[in-house]
């Protein structure tokens, strides 16, 4: 199985032309030593050949043109080298780009069916390229008392992808066009485990996650690779930063650091490849040169990037 991390920051992505945070600012300066990164996004593929994206981020159509430039389409066909989109989660961030593709199709759409309610039923923009011809919604089930449940990924006319998949529900927030303050429903966020079907070896993908349990923590020993949120260091930074108030929390986000942050909580996972992704920009491990960035190779993490390929 091959993955291509197509996309590797959170928000608008790194550097925002309009962002005044340390990391931004000194980017454009040239003052510190950090890649430019586009919005959050994966492309996985277990044949090489056609590829199944894994949220739509708002920077779709550069994600696709860095596939089509790489890999061939199939003759006759209107979505490119493109078959199958896994939503993790309905934040914008993660399904605006699917207006991107409003006019192509057919593609099979993977989701919760709270994802599914939120985004085409609570929006008539997104409602209207929802339909045969155009994106089918397929229900990805969420792992329960009883396990997960891991399901064939199909193509819009049901031929087999080659790949299996499996969610396991993650806290994370309510999206804000959702609107309320109430209960996260079922699915509302979900880590994603996908594998090929004639291999074991697995990745685990969780872009959006305010705390990690033992479900999560299950599912990742049985891994081989885990992309992990890597939004904040500091459950305080946008305040660190000059960025705002909010806290890494409210805004869904377990930070790394410290003695409760994912760093600590993962600190147990030996012969796992981990990888930080989703990465605000104003998280200091962006800078290559900083202390955090230090620490997170001392205990074995990598730091995503745009473009880079997994073979598992």
């Amino acid at each position: 199985m091959r993955v291509r991390i197509l996309g590797s920051a959170a928000g608008g992505g790194f550097p925002q032309w309009n962002c005044q945070c340390e990391n931004c600012v000194r980017m454009r300066r040239g003052e510190i030593r950090a890649i430019p990164r586009t919005q959050c996004s994966l492309a996985i593929s277990a044949d090489g050949r056609r590829w199944r994206l894994i949220n739509a981020s708002p920077d779709l159509p550069a994600h696709l043109r860095t596939l089509s430039a790489t890999d061939l389409a199939p003759a006759g066909s209107r979505t490119g080298v493109l078959d199958a989109i896994i939503l993790t989660d309905g934040e914008l961030d993660h399904c605006a780009g699917l207006l991107a593709i409003r006019e192509t199709g057919p593609l099979a759409i993977y989701s919760t069916a709270a994802v599914r309610d939120w985004i085409f039923g609570m929006n008539a923009a997104f409602a209207a390229i929802c339909r045969p011809g155009r994106l089918e919604w397929r229900d990805l089930p969420v792992g329960g008392a009883g396990g997960v449940t891991e399901v064939e990924i199909r193509t819009a006319s049901g031929e087999d992808t080659g790949l299996r998949a499996s969610a396991t529900a993650v806290a994370a927030k309510i999206p804000r066009y959702v609107g309320g303050d109430g209960p996260e429903p079922s699915g509302a966020a979900i880590a994603l485990r996908i594998r090929s079907a004639d291999s074991a070896a697995a990745l685990l993908y969780a872009p959006c996650l305010r705390r990690i349990d033992e479900a999560l923590l299950a599912a990742a020993r049985h891994s081989s690779c885990i992309l992990l949120d890597g939004s904040f260091w500091w459950d305080d930074e946008m305040a660190r930063r000059g960025a705002g108030t909010a806290t890494a929390t409210a805004m869904g986000h377990l930070p790394i650091g410290g003695p409760h942050g994912s760093l600590a909580a993962m600190r147990e996972l030996d012969g796992i490849r981990k990888i930080y992704t989703h990465i605000n920009n104003t998280n200091p491990i962006l800078d290559e040169d900083s202390e955090e960035r230090r620490q997170l190779a001392e205990a074995g993490w990598e730091v995503a990037a745009d473009g880079m390929t997994l073979e598992l």
